[in-house]
């Protein structure tokens, strides 16, 4: 126990005296400290001339109290005299104003400002602005050109401040009498003038404005004025009622733009002491909120890609029929996905740079970070979105006609998709041209990698863009559509999509992708389709081909040809498969052979529901053929039937047909008289749907055949033959 106590006490005392030595550093910490506001409490040189003693002070006075009560008005001006007072005096009042206004003192209380301070902080932002017009930034990169500007202007400020107080001649700037009597002696000083002994120009030639006639910080000027302040940084300012020597550190180390936040202010000045602890170039505040952004940032950002990557699993795994009217709903889900990206990314730029208020190389590369990811994420969204409108579109579309159907869909989707995906795709590339600008790229460099894709596609990507015009030409004469059953070369099979580079042919073995460049050239056989107009149902067309027996008789040959369109005609015979626009018909082979050619066009779509009609057709027509081939039956009567018998067999046997309701006796004629008898044949045809009740017809045709010859003693022979022996001579 006393060990214990001993060991507490020493943490105790530890811990106070790491307490004590922070104490003891905290007052010699912060930028607004009494000490390092003393600094600047110094006097001028001996041999420099004070402002108050210098040629244009008096015009500096009159500019600045002009500017006492009205904010709306204009910095630059046709003489550099009047460009570089009014510039000067406005930073001033703005310095002194965003230093009074940092104060605790100048507080209210509650968590808001007053009205009033509300109006006074919106005055100093609006004079500011309107010094920093004065500056031709155009050297800055667009993305950063605002924030650098605001902080040049600051810094061009500090310069100008130890330039007028460290000179040691009289400073005479130029009125507009002045720069025209130059004018008038020939010099070359109208456009141009520049600080004696520094390198601060004023001049009228700005790059985007030809016809510009008042002056401007100049271009180099304002890029090189960050080297300026650095070299006079450390020095210590004089003190004289223009200067502002606390104006740019306030600036770049508290949150908020001219003037912190109410919220900053009111915390304790110990802890704003150790918040405002600079480490390269920034606060430890800065530097700690910037990275709890960044890593929500980070956090919020992978959240949302992986969401965006299950869209693409979820859409994978459904079933083709279910998922093609899920496509729009799957595209829009996309769309929400990124679009949180999109607005995430902008707010969080926003954040660092006017809240944070990251300043120099830090703002300038989360800048350009935020830049690239906004404006990638941005050309993603518009992709996804055109994709959206384009499949709610297609199916909207679709409604609209009447069609309910996964086909119909397909078909208009494979007109509008490449449509969306290409407009898409235009609004992305000129995204990504925009961010390069931004990012300070030249326009002639840009368009320079412009011209990379065109002289890839010369060179080495032909093929692409003549799929690429084979497949705008098949979807404009469109020879084949989605749903449709052709032959392309060898392939056969059903067009499944029709892209901008190739088509997809499902085969029956497996899915065949051909470029549009050859099944452009290729002979394309479209068995869907017989004249020119296309239907707005499914419909696949089917050849058979059988060969006929060579014993086939005329009569048979008529029968045939009617009992086949009769099937054709007949769905419930095709199990509910209804064909249209049938043909059927012989063709005579090489030889005595015959084939019997039959081609419809069926409505369905699909291998399976092909392959059973197909199936069904091959049965059904097999029947057909055996059926015709007994709708000739021959019966022979023997030689000893008398003359009158004979003449009642043809009326017999006719009768015994047509007892039958579904038969009919067509003929019936002695038509041979062969060496055992005599030979009657009958022509019959049938009424019946099935097989297996027409084959009982014929089962009991035959026996009533048997039964009313037996009755009328009519004798059907046997096949008979007469052998002569003849016994050899001795």
């Amino acid at each position: 126990m006393v060990k214990r106590r001993r060991s507490d006490s020493w943490r105790w005392r530890a811990l106070a005296f790491v307490v004590a030595v922070v104490l003891s550093v905290l007052p010699t910490i912060g930028l607004r400290s009494a000490e390092a506001r003393s600094v600047y409490s110094v006097s001028a040189p001996s041999s420099a001339i004070p402002v108050q003693d210098q040629p244009f002070y008096p015009s500096l006075e009159e500019i600045s109290s002009s500017w006492t009560d009205i904010v709306l008005g204009q910095v630059v001006g046709e003489s550099p005299r009047v460009t570089l007072l009014n510039f000067y005096a406005v930073m001033a009042k703005v310095g002194h104003r965003a230093d009074s206004l940092g104060q605790q003192a100048t507080l209210s209380k509650g968590l808001f400002s007053s009205q009033k301070r509300r109006e006074q902080i919106e005055d100093t932002d609006l004079l500011f602005n309107l010094a920093v017009k004065s500056l031709d930034s155009s050297r800055f990169p667009e993305s950063v050109r605002s924030d650098m500007a605001d902080e040049a202007a600051i810094q061009l400020k500090h310069v100008l401040d130890y330039v007028f107080s460290h000179s040691n001649q009289n400073i005479v700037i130029p009125n507009i009498e002045d720069l025209k009597t130059s004018a008038d002696g020939g010099a070359d000083s109208m456009s141009s003038w520049r600080i004696p002994g520094t390198a601060i120009e004023l001049t009228t030639a700005i790059d985007n404005d030809t016809s510009n006639e008042n002056f401007y910080f100049s271009s180099n000027t304002v890029a090189s004025i960050h080297e300026m302040y650095e070299e006079i940084e450390n020095q210590a300012p004089i003190d004289q009622p223009y200067a502002t020597p606390h104006f740019y550190k306030d600036f770049i180390f508290t949150p908020g733009y001219l003037v912190p936040p109410k919220w900053y202010l009111m915390l304790p000045v110990g802890v704003r002491r150790v918040i405002e602890i600079p480490i390269e170039g920034q606060t430890l505040f800065q530097i700690g909120c910037a990275i709890v952004v960044f890593a929500l940032y980070i956090l919020a950002s992978l959240w949302f890609v992986g969401q965006l990557i299950t869209t693409y699993r979820d859409s994978g795994s459904l079933r083709i029929p279910v998922s093609y009217w899920l496509q729009d709903n799957i595209a829009w889900r996309r769309v929400l996905i990124v679009l949180p990206v999109v607005l995430l990314t902008s707010l969080t730029d926003k954040f660092i740079d006017d809240v944070i208020n990251f300043t120099g190389f830090p703002l300038v590369f989360a800048t350009y970070l935020f830049y690239i990811i906004f404006y990638s994420s941005a050309s993603i969204f518009v992709f996804y979105l055109l994709e959206a409108i384009g499949r709610s579109g297609a199916e909207l579309l679709t409604r609209l006609r009447g069609g309910q159907s996964t086909l119909q869909l397909q078909r208009i989707s494979n007109l509008v998709m490449p449509l969306s995906r290409a407009v898409g795709l235009l609004v992305a590339v000129v995204l990504i041209y925009r961010l390069l600008l931004l990012l300070g790229l030249p326009a002639s460099t840009v368009l320079a990698f412009s011209a990379v894709p065109g002289l890839a596609i010369g060179l080495g990507a032909s093929k692409l863009l003549g799929n690429l015009f084979a497949g705008l030409s098949i979807q404009t004469d469109r020879p084949l559509r989605v749903g449709e059953f052709c032959q392309i070369g060898e392939n056969l099979g059903f067009v499944t999509k029709i892209g901008l580079r190739s088509l997809e042919l499902q085969t029956l073995e497996s899915l065949v992708k051909i470029p549009n460049s050859v099944a452009d050239e290729a002979t394309i056989v479209n068995f869907s389709r017989r004249d020119r107009f296309p239907s707005p149902h499914p419909r696949q067309g089917m050849e058979l081909r059988l060969q006929l027996p060579a014993d086939f008789s005329p009569f048979q040959l008529e029968e045939l040809l009617r009992q086949s369109r009769l099937l054709i005609d007949d769905p419930e015979r095709l199990h509910g498969l209804k064909a249209e626009s049938s043909l059927v018909s012989l063709d005579n082979d090489s030889g005595d052979s015959k084939t019997l050619i039959v081609f419809v066009l069926v409505e369905l779509h699909g291998w399976p529901a092909y392959l059973q009609m197909r199936e069904t057709l091959l049965v059904q027509l097999e029947e057909l053929l055996e059926r015709i081939d007994l709708y000739e039956i021959t019966i022979g009567v023997s030689y000893s039937t008398t003359s009158e018998q004979l003449l009642r067999v043809p009326e017999l046997l006719r009768s015994a047909v047509n007892i039958d309701p579904y038969l009919h006796c067509v003929n019936c004629r002695l038509l041979k008289i062969s060496a055992c008898s005599y030979d009657h044949e009958l022509e019959i045809s049938s009424t019946h749907r099935l097989q297996d009740d027409f084959e009982e017809s014929i089962h009991r045709l035959h026996q009533r055949f048997i039964k009313v010859l037996a009755e009328n003693n009519i004798e059907i022979p046997f096949p008979t033959q007469t052998l002569f022996v003849e016994s050899p001579r001795p």
